[in-house]
């Protein structure tokens, strides 16, 4: 893609480059899902071997899910699942959305930068394995895409993201654009005609004798799918079938009733052009008590495809965490699996309706409905969360018939009002609402209730979460030091990160210690364990190494003495600690260990090393411990780096290969600004993902004053 070019011409050239992939693999399905700009989502942005409508469960896809796809743009490799069952055992939400027997590959699209993933899919009628040139082809195949996405940025038109995926064909020549090209088709398949249908389950040929046993003329069949033009199919069984013909390609079989008596087999036979039908009469006797006749319904059952977004969004939702998570998965997942362009999700606190968060409305609109009061029956809200039962409204006119004071905020035209309610108490409010009249079918109505209920247990429970994390959040910060005392003649800059599971608190701490114009203490120790009794002993340890320091005792004095008082508490939990004095005036550094990681030194020649410090036991064991001291000299330029082990511990590597390596991280830093050279170390350690332990890190340089 070169020279100026145009957008719909990029895109053309990846579709071709896209669909050729999918052909020489002999996948039969494929999709490939681009990064959002902010990197946290999976956008699926062409699709070819099936409808679009399948893939509307995973169409997007963040990036920390559990699933094929973002496992292999976050782990940049491929992902591999050689059958149904290893998919059930590695993939349990994926395999909920498609049970059905297939063979999958998800490989990083990747080249300057991170794209995306390409995803493939076979039947599960190929090897469950893969060969080191498949491997390869495949891995050719993403740099190539990568390429052209990166030639297309080069260009000045970065990929956009479309509501809907493009679906492209497999290019194999043969797929049906016209009811004769259809029934070419179909005859090169079966021996005989029955019916075709494309891979959207819209029918393209009909046979008379198919007319006769169906009881439809072949104008009413025509261009419909059969469970909306045969209303003793509209069930979701049987669109399933015809879905796991699709996406299993293999044939699939069911006996279906056709009123009053008529029981009739129906066989599909699927490839990458569409599905064959044959249909014949029934051998077997038809069960004693006929399934009642469709006609008799007032409403139908849900879509089998809602089914299956019932489920998958089931699913997310026991994995959110905090109120934001269920309002990003609400915006992300439930507005385009309803087509809404419009969310409000509220929480009930102390008999208000605080608005969680927003989409499609603008922040002004949005103020004037935060606050609204719980007990009011004039609203749709109130109402809903009064009487327990979801308020749809189709147009404004009828929103206006049942609640002629209502405010309609932002010009939406339709509206979902879906009281979130668990055990009789109020939760709060989930609003869906469209730019344009909306009917909602009874099916539709079924599942956005069951889904509220679903939206209310996780509501509830990232509430709960987030006061836990607030509360943990405070007292963790009551506990450090909010700033760092100015010190002439030293720079410093320190971070603290919780572990990833848990409260968010932990028992790492740090500090720094002025004592005088020229003298200075640094500490930084770690308290077994990160929960509130790690917390509350390493407030202790912290106030008691204070105390100590600012009595002008030595380092190996003021861990005694610090020793003794946790000794005296008797705690069940032990604390790492290390602490330095620094004398600007006869420059020296004097350094005491209660267990600690070593610091690391890094002179202003770029020599970096882990410095040698006798540890002392852990404090809170021996209350007569004693703890040697260790000097050396403070030079300008100096650099001290003082960490806990959260940040070098990594399962399966030696401790001191981790503290090696830091030591090379630190000795290639930028130094002129220590904050973004602790950013750079965090980073190059990978700490800033999944952590199961704290971090405290403390960074010291003798030089200018900060």
């Amino acid at each position: 893609m070169t020279g100026t070019g145009d957008p719909a011409t990029d895109a053309a050239e990846l579709d071709a480059a896209f669909a050729e992939t999918v052909r020489r693999t002999g996948a039969s399905v494929g999709a490939l899902y681009l990064l959002a700009p902010d990197g946290q989502l999976l956008c699926l942005d062409v699709l070819c071997g099936a409808p679009a409508e399948f893939a509307a469960p995973w169409a997007r896809v963040p990036i920390t899910a559990p699933a094929p796809v973002a496992d292999a743009v976050r782990e940049d490799r491929m992902v591999w699942v050689g059958s149904q069952e290893e998919m059930a055992h590695s993939y349990p939400r994926t395999a909920m959305v498609l049970p059905y027997p297939l063979v999958l590959a998800a490989a990083p699209v990747t080249g300057v930068r991170r794209w995306g993933t390409l995803l493939l899919m076979w039947p599960a009628t190929r090897p469950p394995y893969i060969t080191g040139r498949e491997q390869g082809h495949i891995a050719s195949s993403c740099r190539r895409l990568a390429r052209l996405l990166e030639e297309a940025v080069e260009q000045g038109r970065p990929p956009v993201h479309g509501e809907r995926p493009r679906v492209v064909p497999v290019g194999t020549g043969r797929r049906s654009v016209s009811p004769a090209m259809a029934a070419a088709d179909f005859a090169e398949r079966l021996p005989g005609g029955s019916c075709a249908l494309d891979l959207e389950g819209r029918i393209t040929y009909v046979s008379s004798g198919a007319c006769e046993l169906l009881g439809r003329d072949a104008d009413q069949l025509l261009g419909t799918q059969p469970w909306q033009s045969l209303r003793w199919l509209d069930d979701p069984m049987y669109e399933d079938r015809y879905r796991a013909a699709v996406i299993s390609r293999e044939p699939v079989s069911f006996t279906a009733c056709r009123p009053p008596e008529q029981w009739l087999d129906i066989h599909l036979y699927p490839d990458a052009s569409g599905i064959s039908v044959r249909i014949v009469p029934s051998g077997a006797q038809p069960p004693p008590a006929p399934a009642p006749r469709r006609s008799t319904r007032t409403a139908t059952p849900a879509r089998a495809g809602q089914l299956y977004q019932l489920t998958h969004l089931a699913a997310a939702l026991t994995e959110v965490v905090g109120v934001q998570d269920v309002v990003d998965l609400a915006a992300d997942q439930i507005m385009p699996a309803f087509g809404a362009q419009g969310l409000v999700l509220s929480v009930a606190d102390a008999g208000r309706l605080l608005i969680a968060g927003h989409r499609g409305y603008a922040s002004d609109t949005i103020a004037g409905l935060d606050g609204l009061p719980l007990d009011t029956v004039f609203t749709p809200a109130g109402r809903a969360l009064d009487s327990g039962i979801p308020g749809f409204f189709a147009d404004p006119q009828e929103m206006r018939r049942s609640y002629p004071g209502a405010h309609q905020a932002g010009g939406k035209q339709a509206w979902a009002f879906l009281p979130l309610i668990i055990s009789g108490r109020p939760v709060g409010c989930c609003v869906l609402s469209y730019d344009s009249p909306h009917a909602f079918p009874a099916e539709e109505r079924a599942v956005l209730t069951s889904l509220a209920g679903l939206i209310a247990q996780a509501l509830d429970r990232a509430r709960l979460y987030d006061t836990k994390q607030d509360l943990a959040h405070g007292l963790q910060q009551a506990l450090l030091p909010r700033t760092l005392p100015e010190v002439t003649g030293l720079r410093v800059a320190a971070r603290y990160l919780p572990a990833t599971r848990g409260m968010d608190i932990g028992g790492d701490f740090y500090d720094l210690i002025r004592l005088g114009d020229t003298v200075a203490a640094a500490v930084i120790g770690d308290v077994q364990g990160h929960n509130v009794a790690a917390a509350a002993l390493m407030g202790q340890v912290r106030t008691g190494v204070h105390a100590h320091a600012t009595l002008g005792t030595t380092p190996g004095q003021v861990l005694s003495r610090t020793n003794r008082l946790l000794t005296d508490f008797g705690p069940d939990l032990f604390t790492s600690c290390l602490y330095a004095h620094l004398d600007f005036a006869r420059r020296r550094v004097s350094l005491a260990s209660a267990g600690h990681p070593p610091p690391l030194l890094r002179l202003p020649d770029g020599d970096t090393r882990p410095v040698v410090v006798p540890p002392g036991p852990l404090l809170g064991i021996d209350p007569g411990a004693v703890f040697p001291v260790t000097e050396m000299p403070l030079t300008p330029g100096l650099m001290l780096a003082f960490y806990t082990d959260g940040l070098i511990e990594t399962p399966g590597v030696d401790l001191d290969d981790s503290i090696a390596q830091l030591a090379h991280h630190l000795a290639q830093a930028d130094d002129r600004d220590l904050d973004l050279l602790i950013d750079d170390l965090l980073r190059k350690t990978s700490a800033t993902g999944q952590r199961i332990d704290d971090i405290a890190l403390l960074v010291l340089q003798h030089g200018r004053s900060r």
